[in-house]
């Protein structure tokens, strides 16, 4: 998508970049308040509870994120020793993230039904193509780190819910294979047309459509065909 926009439209294309920019940095931040909230100090300290998105940026992650639609930002530390209850209170400042990039996404509909559906802005608008960018962004980062797969923020739920001895081989398969399952998919998306991330990509567009009130995927292939 990037590519496309960076030929067609630079404006879209920075539109884009702040996007993720912005989305990242509050999912990243809000790992770090949580933590904070619970007792540990460790990302204060270490520069990571700003909003500042060049302290949470990694290169080697925001690039493919951005040409690839695949990558990463700088995890955000926390040790676990000083939280009021270890096991629930990792748990919590792993879906904040999750959680702040839902809230994002409901606000900035709001913002969209308001200006673009009630037709004050343009569909065809830079401000409304970053809202959509936005929203829709955020809802793909939501769905993705809920995953139950290391080291995505799901994973933290999944080893919680599933810490009895019992499922001790459940874990270590989750372990060791999630992320090869995971990076394996991420490849044959890269590679192939196969939506084999149809369980994020189908409700992300129907979170949207519910939110906003419209199609997205007419309105990304509006947006798109006009360029």
């Amino acid at each position: 998508m990037f590519l496309t926009l960076l030929f067609s439209s630079p404006p879209l294309a920075l539109a884009w970049i702040i996007a993720i920019l912005f989305s990242l940095t509050v999912h990243e931040f809000s790992h770090g308040l949580m933590a904070k909230v619970r007792g540990d100090l460790t990302a204060e300290r270490e520069g990571r509870l700003t909003l500042n998105p060049l302290a949470h940026l990694d290169v080697f992650g925001f690039i493919p994120l951005l040409l690839f639609g695949f990558g990463w930002a700088k995890p955000v530390p926390f040790n676990p020793y000083n939280l009021k209850n270890p096991k629930w209170d990792s748990v919590l400042i792993a879906l904040a993230g999750p959680a702040s990039n839902l809230i994002i996404a409901i606000v900035c509909s709001m913002a969209f039904r308001y200006l673009v559906v009630g037709g004050i802005l343009s569909s065809y608008s830079l401000l409304s193509a970053f809202l959509f960018f936005f929203i829709l962004l955020n809802l793909f980062l939501m769905l993705f780190n809920i995953i139950p797969i290391e080291p995505l923020d799901g994973s933290k739920l999944f080893f919680a819910l599933f810490d009895a001895p019992k499922y001790e081989q459940l874990r270590r398969f989750v372990f060791v294979r999630g992320p090869q399952m995971l990076m394996f998919a991420v490849f044959i998306s890269l590679l192939t047309n196969i939506d084999i991330f149809f369980f994020i990509s189908r409700p992300a567009y129907a979170i949207c459509h519910s939110l906003t009130g419209t199609s997205c995927e007419a309105y990304q292939s509006m947006l798109f065909s006009s360029l």
